[in-house]
């Protein structure tokens, strides 16, 4: 068998081409659902998703590596300064140089976002509860498997670093 054979995927089936495409419009229909149900706790606290994911992975992780923060939340370079600049306007977070390496900055909380996020994270969790409730332990732990699965095989593909916590 030559290397070009072994890397190439035998031809999908009708049915698994079918299964394919309805599994990925089953996962942006339930992403989209749980956003609306989580949306509106957010905007009350005058966060957006975006804004409440770099608050949260600053508040469970401590101080990140702006880079960090990109690439733990999905965001772009660009879309990540924005998000922190407006995040710091507000009092939330603040950058901090790094006193190694000046080309490093790190984002961390404020006292005011620290505050801001303890007040906000158990209402969020509450509704992501309940927009899972449908699920039992089981499936949700067997739904957790199969993602990651699915994350790290399509990682692989796209040539993306895998590292010891996916």
């Amino acid at each position: 068998m030559t290397a070009r054979a072994q890397q190439s995927p035998a031809p999908a089936s009708d049915a698994d081409r079918s299964a394919t495409l309805q599994l990925i419009i089953a996962l942006g229909r339930a992403l989209q659902a749980v956003e609306r149900v989580v949306g509106p706790h957010l905007v009350q606290h005058r966060l957006s998703l975006t804004e409440f994911a770099v608050l949260e992975v600053l508040y469970h992780k401590g101080a990140l590596r702006l880079g960090e923060i990109r690439d733990r939340i999905l965001l772009t370079g660009a879309s990540t300064t924005y998000v922190v600049k407006k995040l710091e306007e507000r009092g939330l977070m603040r950058r901090r140089a790094c006193a190694e390496d000046s080309r490093v900055v790190f984002g961390e909380l404020t006292a005011r976002g620290r505050a801001l996020i303890d007040h906000v994270f158990p209402g969020h969790v509450d509704l992501l509860q309940q927009a899972a409730g449908g699920l039992s332990l089981s499936q949700k732990r067997e739904a957790i498997r199969l993602l990651r699965m699915l994350s790290l095989h399509a990682r692989r593909g796209s040539g993306e670093a895998i590292t010891e916590e996916d």
